[in-house]
C-alpha cells in the first residue's frame, strides 16, 4: 500500500543539505558511490563501525574518539560503541559564543525571555559552581520538576558538565507521580519552579513541594521563580533556596568540562505506561549525543543558525531531543503552556515572529488545528519554515493533507517515531526523498529497522512488529535499579530473543516507507486478526461530530470485540444515523473486522503526561482490573467514564 505523492524536494534545497554533503563524505570514507538514500542506509547498517565514525567526524563531535568505533559482542546488548572515547555532553552543546540567540522563550502571553550564547554560558558557569559547592559530582542525580524554561536547559548543562545524571518531569505531575519517578533514583539535588501557567491560569505548586521534598530528602531544593520570586516555594520546600540566593556567591568564569567515557550515564527517563511503577531508563552521554547529532543535522537539516522549535514538556523525551539542537549551533525556541492560549493561533504566531526553520509538534496538535479551522498558509508568514515534524501518535492521512493545503505547501513534513526507550527515532524524515500521504519516509541511518510477523519472519505488504536487528548507540545502557538486567531484557528482547522489539504495530509501504498502526500491546484481535487502533482513529476523527476517539478490545464470549468510545464535539450527539455512518466508513475505509461491536460516548479520554491517549488504562478499567499507575495520566479522573458501563455487559 502507499499514499499519494504530496511533496518532492527541490534540487536547489538538496544541493547543500547536510544529508547530501554527508552522502558524499561517507562515500569517500567507504570507497563507494551512493546513488540514493536506500544505498546509503544499507551501507550504514552493514558497516556500522565506519558509518558511526563518519557521523562523529562529519558532525564535529568534541572529544577524543579513541581507536575503536565498535566492538561487537555475542548479542545486540553486548555490542559496544566507541569503547575508549572520552567526551562531555555539555561541552558539545555549548557550541557557540557571542550575542546571537541561543534560547528564545515564551510562556503563553505571560512571560518572555531571550538568552544569547554568552548569557547561556554565563548562567551555566554559575550553576556549575553552585552545583559543585553543593556536592554534585560524577554519577550523582540531579532531578528537575520544571517547565520548559531557559533555566531548565542551563541546569541540565551545568549538571552534565560535572558528569552528573539529569532527570526531569513537568510541574503538573502529582505528588505520587513525582515520587514514583524521582524516588527511585534518589537525587542529590532537586530543582523546581514555584508554579506554572496553563490556559491563562496560574498554578501554584508550593503546596505539594513540601511533601515531595521531604520524601525525596535531597540535600537541597533550588526554586526557580516563574510565577513570582520563588520565596514562598523555597520556604515550603525542604532545604529550599531561591535560584537567586543559590547563585549569589558565584560570578561567571570559564565552564570546566569533565570528559568521561562514551557510555557514561547522561539521562534517566521514565516509561509513561500505566501498568506499574515507571521503568527508570538510563541513556548514555555519547549514545544520546551522536544519535541526536545525526538526526538533527542529517535528517532534520538543523545547523548553525537554524531556529528549532518543538512543542514539548520536560516530561517528554522530545525535550531531551530538542535541546541537543544546541550542539549544531541552532537556536532553541522554547514554549511552555497551552498551545492554544491566549489564541488558537499562538504557536503559528510564535513561529512567524521568530522565523522558525524547524517546527516540531504532535499529530494531536495538527488534528486540533485542522478542526479549529486554522489556515496559517493564508494568515501567517511561514516562509522560514523548512521542516514540520510530527510525533506522539501516528499522523493521519488527513493530517498530512491539512499541512500541505492549509499550513504550507512547500515544506518537508516529517512524521517521526521512536520513543523514550531510545531517546530518538527508529523511523523519521528523509530530506532527499518525496513525502507520501500517511507515510513515515523510512528508517534512520544506522538503524536496522524491519517489520516481522509473530513467527519472527520479515514481512512486506502486511502488518507486523517493528524490530531493530542490530545494536545502535542510543540503546539504554541499563535500567536504574535493575541489577540483574531482567527488566531490560523483558522490555525489549522477550518477544524475539536477541532482537529489539519496539512494541509498535507497523507496515512497510510500496515506497519503502513505514506506517505505524499503533502500539502492539494495544492492537485489537477480533477473530484472531491483529488490527491497529490508528486505522480506526484515522477514519473516525474525520467526522466533524467527533472531537476524539479511543478504541479497545474487550474480552467477550471467548473472543475479543472492538469497542469504540467517542468524545463528541461541542453540541454533537451520537444518534443511530451517526453510528450507521461511522460503521459504514470504517467498513469501507478499513475492513469489516475493524467495525466496532459497540460505539459509546464519554465526557473525556485519558492521556499520559506527554499527551498520548492510553488504550491500556481504558482496557484495564473495562475489564475490571486496577490501573496501577494513575499518576502517569494527566487526567486520571477520565477513567470514571469507562467504569461499569452497562452497555458493555451485553
Amino acid at each position: 500500500m502507499g499514499g499519494k505523492l504530496l511533496w518532492t524536494p527541490a534540487a536547489e534545497r538538496l544541493e547543500n543539505h547536510p544529508m547530501s554533503r554527508f552522502m558524499a563524505f561517507a562515500g569517500e570514507r567507504a570507497g563507494k558511490d551512493f546513488a540514493d538514500y536506500s544505498a546509503l542506509h544499507e551501507w550504514s547498517v552493514a558497516d556500522r563501525a565506519t558509518f558511526w565514525s563518519a557521523v562523529w567526524d562529519f558532525c564535529g563531535i568534541v572529544g577524543d574518539k579513541g581507536d575503536e568505533t565498535l566492538v561487537e559482542g555475542a548479542s545486540m546488548r553486548e555490542d559496544r560503541f566507541f569503547p575508549s572515547a572520552q567526551l562531555n555532553f555539555a561541552e558539545n552543546l555549548l557550541a557557540r559564543a557571542g550575542t546571537g540567540d541561543a534560547i528564545v522563550f515564551r510562556g503563553e502571553d505571560k512571560r518572555q525571555k531571550r538568552l544569547s550564547w554568552d548569557d547561556l554560558t554565563a548562567l551555566v558557569s554559575r550553576l556549575q559552581q553552585a552545583f559543585a559547592a553543593a556536592g554534585v559530582g560524577e554519577g550523582d542525580r540531579v532531578a528537575a520538576m520544571m517547565p520548559n524554561l531557559p533555566e531548565t536547559v542551563a541546569a541540565m548543562l551545568a549538571a552534565t558538565s560535572l558528569g552528573a545524571v539529569w532527570s526531569s518531569c513537568s510541574p503538573d505531575f502529582g505528588e505520587r507521580g513525582v515520587l514514583d519517578r524521582f524516588g527511585q533514583i534518589e537525587p542529590k539535588l532537586l530543582i523546581a519552579c514555584d508554579g506554572y501557567f496553563y490556559a491563562g491560569k496560574e498554578v501554584d505548586i508550593a503546596g505539594k513541594l513540601g511533601p515531595i521534598t521531604e520524601a525525596l530528602s535531597a540535600e537541597q531544593t533550588v526554586i526557580v521563580p516563574y510565577l513570582g520570586d520563588g520565596t514562598k516555594a523555597a520556604a515550603t520546600a525542604r532545604k529550599g533556596v531561591t535560584l537567586e540566593d543559590f547563585l549569589a556567591p558565584y560570578e561567571p568564569r570559564a565552564v570546566e568540562y569533565k570528559r568521561m567515557p562514551f557510555s557514561h550515564p547522561l539521562y534517566i527517563m521514565f516509561s509513561s505506561g500505566t501498568t506499574g511503577v515507571p521503568k527508570c531508563i538510563v541513556h548514555s552521554a555519547g549514545g544520546t549525543l551522536i544519535q541526536h547529532r545525526k538526526e538533527h543535522a542529517l535528517h532534520s537539516g538543523n545547523v548553525e543558525g537554524s531556529r528549532v522549535f518543538y512543542f514539548t514538556t520536560c516530561g517528554w523525551m522530545m525535550w531531551n531531543w530538542l535541546v541537543s539542537a544546541l550542539a549544531g549551533g541552532s537556536t532553541l525556541l522554547l514554549y511552555d503552556g497551552s498551545p492554544f492560549h491566549p489564541a488558537k493561533s499562538v504557536i503559528f504566531d510564535y513561529m512567524a515572529a521568530e522565523r522558525a526553520t524547524f517546527f516540531g509538534t504532535s499529530a494531536k496538535f495538527i488534528d486540533s488545528a485542522r478542526k479549529f479551522g486554522l489556515k496559517p498558509a493564508e494568515s501567517h508568514d511561514l516562509s522560514s519554515v523548512l521542516t514540520i515534524a510530527s510525533t506522539g501518535s501516528p499522523l493521519s492521512p488527513e493530517g498530512f493533507d491539512y499541512v500541505y493545503q492549509d499550513v504550507k505547501s512547500d515544506v518537508h513534513l516529517a512524521s517521526i517515531s521512536g520513543g523514550t526507550d531510545i531517546v530518538s527515532c527508529f523511523v523519521l524524515g528523509i530530506p532527499t526523498l518525496p513525502v507520501y500521504e500517511g507515510e513515515i519516509q523510512g528508517p534512520g541511518l544506522g538503524m536496522a529497522v524491519d517489520v516481522w510477523n509473530e513467527k519472527g519472519e520479515p514481512v512486506r505488504g502486511e502488518k507486523g512488529d517493528l524490530v531493530c536487528t542490530k545494536a545502535f548507540p542510543s540503546m539504554p545502557i541499563y535500567f536504574f535499579g535493575d541489577e540483574t538486567g531482567e527488566r531490560y531484557t523483558s522490555a525489549y528482547f522477550a518477544e524475539f530473543p536477541g532482537i529489539w522489539a519496539h512494541g509498535d504495530f507497523a507496515e512497510w509501504t510500496e515506497h519503502g516507507g513505514i506506517i505505524i498502526h499503533g502500539r502492539s500491546d494495544a492492537t485489537l484481535n477480533p477473530q484472531g486478526v491483529r488490527i491497529g487502533t490508528a486505522e480506526i482513529y484515522n477514519i473516525v476523527e474525520q467526522f466533524e461530530e467527533v472531537a476524539e476517539a479511543i478504541c479497545i478490545g474487550q474480552s467477550w464470549e471467548d473472543d475479543v470485540r472492538v469497542v469504540l468510545f467517542l468524545k463528541m464535539a461541542g453540541g454533537a450527539e451520537l444518534d443511530d444515523d451517526l453510528v450507521k455512518r461511522l460503521k459504514t466508513a470504517i467498513r469501507t475505509g478499513a475492513s469489516p473486522r475493524h467495525v466496532p461491536a459497540k460505539i459509546l460516548t464519554v465526557a473525556d479520554i485519558p492521556r499520559t503526561k506527554s499527551g498520548k491517549i492510553t488504550e491500556l488504562a481504558v482496557r484495564e478499567v473495562v475489564e475490571g482490573r486496577p490501573v496501577k499507575n494513575k499518576e502517569a495520566l494527566a487526567n486520571p479522573e477520565a477513567l470514571q467514564y469507562f467504569d461499569g458501563r452497562k452497555e458493555l455487559r451485553s
